[in-house]
């Protein structure tokens, strides 16, 4: 089982994931000095979608997160939808990719792609 780290009061991220997020980076030749931007958006079949990708600097009103040589980039509004989540990582047999256990999603896709609060 993975070992939770709380590096924000804002958002948690596993051990797991922050090993997969490294060996994205090193497999892709995406520069030490990027980060992982985490977010929301409008669309899915709840409400909202989740998204991920790699960016190379801090945009205003961003919240920066540090994990093990690991930067998340998290924007204001995204952040409010997204306090309190864990993002992990499972490559289990239903599947491979970041999971976002979020706590103030009342309700989901079966997918996991898109919720709403």
């Amino acid at each position: 089982m993975n070992s939770l780290q709380d590096v924000s009061s804002d958002i948690k991220i596993t051990e797991k994931a922050a090993a997969q997020i490294k060996q994205i980076m090193a497999e892709n030749d995406i520069p030490n000095d990027y980060g992982l931007r985490i977010g929301v958006k409008g669309g899915g079949c709840s409400g909202m979608t989740y998204h991920l990708g790699f960016d190379g600097e801090q945009k205003d009103g961003d919240t920066i997160i540090n994990y093990e040589d690991v930067k998340l980039f998290v924007d204001g509004k995204s952040l409010f939808y997204l306090t309190g989540t864990e993002l992990d990582y499972s490559d289990g047999l239903n599947g491979k990719g970041f999971i976002f256990n979020n706590p103030n999603a009342n309700k989901t896709c079966g997918c996991g792609e898109s919720f709403g609060v």
